[in-house]
């Protein structure tokens, strides 16, 4: 078994860095795209068949769109702008890291929480982080780092912990009504309407879109947050405990006991901190408050622009300690800290180039469409149909095998959810659409955290290569094999469960 574990080990630190990955990904794809060009194949959408095709991406026209689109939208533009989010989030920690706030939090909360809970509780935010979808990624991950190396342990610990709350936990939360509720959610509706499907739950009783997994996330995050407070306890931990990590130059925790500047600092930042949701209630409840779109849909500003007024809370609260502490004299103290941490994006705006620019070819060309069609034929090719429970364990693992290839919930479940919503409904009235919805978001979240197809796997390692600056992608994945491996098997088994028993997913 160590030989075998040993060899696997040689394989993953052999996978080159992510940068030249996405480069060899990108041209592998154009040449696919170049020897399927023109391969058709059909969908079902909404309102019935789609005819899709692979492009010939080197035609003429679809080299013009790759140059075209290269900067602003595949780059700057992907995700509605994600990467002015990662930069702005970065400078904001920057000003609450290099004001001595994060280090005095940290020193506060590591005296406080027991160590032997601290992997429960970085799961559990994590989990919870998805009301605001990259604060995990780009807040949660990075501090968790930060109060494992001042405690004196391997950071990558803290991080991996946390990310596996973020990501692969993504779908699971104790609040209602979260962005993936309500982006599958009404999606569901739609193809179940579409084909005729009822959109009830077993017992007949009509689903609200949004919480119609409700109950079914409630116990997932449970669960969750003790399989992966397991696994890094009993794998994870005992392996990074015995593996080298380096203490960035720039990264001044101190002594392990507040200073009397701390302090005063601290008492600054609880005073600001008031004041700083005060803002943030009067924007929230002002021009960002909730309306009712031309469409008659309910529009949320506020969740929308939630990342940045996170911002704004960390700057407010990152000054107020650091002129309390004396850190700072002068407002350019502070310009000089976001210059300080921007420094550290340069390997990020060079991979999200490549990453990001990848992504687009592979939506652009039809691929990453083809692809999923493939698994689904692949699936129905099992001939499963007349064992609902297999069938439904075929379909969360064909999506599990997609996710590698493919990431994005919302452009796989419009691809997926079409086809599957109305034929698990016709092999078993009881395989309702809600039912489907859950097993899609437990295969789509578990792989997310060993797939560099992830939009944000390379930022992570750009994160934890902080402390550990020769980890690969390959070692990152391998880092975080056991949570996929046992948030898949941990959480379909809850699924089942509630399906074999006839207990409610949500209302």
């Amino acid at each position: 078994m160590s030989t075998a574990y040993s060899r696997i080990e040689r394989i993953a630190r052999a996978i080159p860095d992510p940068v030249l990955l996405f480069i060899g990904f990108y041209v592998f794809a154009l040449a696919a795209a170049a020897l399927l060009g023109g391969t058709t194949f059909s969908t079902l959408g909404p309102n019935g068949p789609v005819e899709q095709s692979v492009k010939p991406m080197l035609a003429t026209e679809h080299l013009r769109w790759i140059f075209d689109n290269a900067l602003l939208a595949n780059w700057l533009g992907f995700g509605n702008g994600v990467l002015g989010v990662i930069l702005i989030v970065t400078l904001a920690i920057g000003v609450a890291e290099h004001a001595g706030l994060l280090g005095a939090l940290i020193k506060k909360a590591g005296r406080q929480v027991p160590m032997r809970w601290m992997p429960l509780l970085l799961v559990f935010l994590g989990i919870m982080s998805s009301l605001a979808t990259d604060a995990g990624y780009l807040v949660l991950i990075p501090l968790a780092g930060l109060l494992y190396a001042a405690l004196g342990q391997n950071p990558l610990i803290g991080m991996a912990a946390a990310f596996a709350g973020v990501s692969a936990g993504f779908s699971a939360n104790l609040i209602p009504a979260t962005p993936p509720d309500v982006i599958v959610g009404l999606n569901a509706k739609t193809f179940a309407e579409a084909q005729g499907v009822p959109f009830a739950s077993a017992d007949g009783t009509p689903l609200n879109a949004a919480t119609m997994n409700y109950f079914f996330m409630v116990a997932s995050t449970g669960l969750l947050a003790i399989v992966g407070a397991w696994v890094t306890t009993r794998f994870v931990a005992p392996k990074l405990a015995m593996q080298p990590w380096t203490k960035p130059a720039d990264l001044d925790l101190g002594e392990f006991t507040l200073t009397a500047a701390e302090r005063r600092g601290l008492r600054a930042a609880a005073w600001a901190t008031p004041l700083a949701l005060l803002v943030i209630y009067g924007f929230a409840a002002g021009p960002l408050a909730s309306f009712t779109g031309p469409d008659g849909r309910e529009v949320h500003p506020f969740l929308n622009n939630v990342i940045l007024l996170i911002s704004f809370y960390f700057v407010a609260v990152g000054m107020a300690f650091g002129f309390a502490s004396g850190k700072f004299g002068k407002l350019t103290d502070v310009v000089e800290a976001m210059t300080k941490q921007a420094n550290t994006t340069g390997y990020i705006l060079v991979l999200t180039f490549f990453s990001y620019n990848f992504l687009g070819l592979l939506t652009y060309s039809g691929l990453g469409a083809y692809i999923t069609y493939l698994g689904a034929q692949g699936l129905l090719g099992l001939g499963l149909a007349d064992n609902p429970v297999l069938l439904l364990i075929g379909f969360i693992l064909t999506t599990t095998l997609i996710n590698l290839f493919v990431g994005g919930l919302t452009s796989k479940w419009l691809l997926l959810g079409p086809i599957f919503v109305p034929m698990l409904y016709q092999v078993n009235p009881q395989m309702t659409p809600d039912l489907v919805a859950a097993a899609y978001r437990v295969a789509d979240s578990s792989t997310n955290i060993v797939t560099p197809m992830m939009a944000y796997a390379g930022i992570v390692l750009a994160f934890m290569r902080r402390y550990r600056p020769d980890l690969t992608i390959g070692d990152m994945m391998l880092m975080m094999v056991p949570y996929s491996a046992c948030f898949l098997v941990s959480w379909t088994i809850l699924l089942l469960a509630f399906f074999l028993f006839g207990i409610p997913l949500g209302f």
